[in-house]
């Protein structure tokens, strides 16, 4: 695995997929976000970032999830080819 494949999911370009790898984070933040579905092995799609960078909407099993930027740094990700 190349460096340049694992990366956060805030840094996903729009349209851009890529595979969860972990997710991190302060106890309350990690198990929000899984709640929420963000778990390892699954599938996120970016769809937009907000005009100034927040909240970005991603797609993941299916469905559209709001996030804000500082919870997506917490995504680690390997982009998808």
């Amino acid at each position: 695995m190349s460096k340049e494949e694992i990366d956060t999911a805030a840094h996903l370009a729009p349209g851009e997929k890529a595979s969860i790898v972990k997710v991190s984070g302060k106890a309350y933040l990690r198990r929000r976000l899984l709640d929420m579905g963000v778990l390892p092995g699954s599938i996120i799609q970016m769809i937009r970032h907000a005009p100034l960078g927040d909240p970005i909407d991603v797609k993941i099993k299916g469905y559209h999830l709001s996030l804000r930027k500082s919870e997506a740094y917490h995504i680690t990700v390997k982009r998808m080819k």
